[in-house]
């Protein structure tokens, strides 16, 4: 991945409902959720949340598709996956396999280190208290 995408990817992310969005759509998966849908979890009119799902895709973190008068969203599992590579390629001095990542950003099985303070990364942001 490019820096310049990089960089848009980030800062489609860098708004509170762009991130509610994708939160939770990363928990819906490839199945993703209509548009309206989306709209009523995350407590965002849809006029104004078109806009937002808009600029994810087109960062490449979306995908969308149109069912009969729906437009469902879902998140691009590659385009996230270069996100999260490109952000952990570098990681521990080149070696992310350290930090749980593989050599190409895929989280690692066997990592089982001690974090404290941190929330087990295979928790799905649905169940976050915080995002309502």
């Amino acid at each position: 991945m490019e820096i310049v995408a990089a960089v848009e990817a980030l800062s489609a992310l860098a708004q509170p409902h762009r991130l509610a969005a994708f939160r939770l759509l990363i928990c819906e998966g490839p199945s993703g959720l209509p548009a309206g849908a989306i709209a009523e979890r995350i407590a965002v009119p849809p006029s104004t949340l078109s806009h937002h799902l808009a600029h994810l895709e087109r960062a490449g973190l979306l995908r969308s598709w149109r069912v009969e008068r729906r437009i469902f969203y879902a998140v691009d599992v590659e385009g996230t996956r270069r996100l999260v590579t490109f952000l952990t390629e570098d990681c521990c001095q080149g070696h992310p396999e350290i930090c749980g990542y593989g050599k190409g950003g895929s989280r690692s099985d066997d990592h089982d280190l001690p974090q404290s303070g941190l929330r087990d990364v295979a928790q799905c942001p649905c169940d976050d208290p915080e995002l309502g």
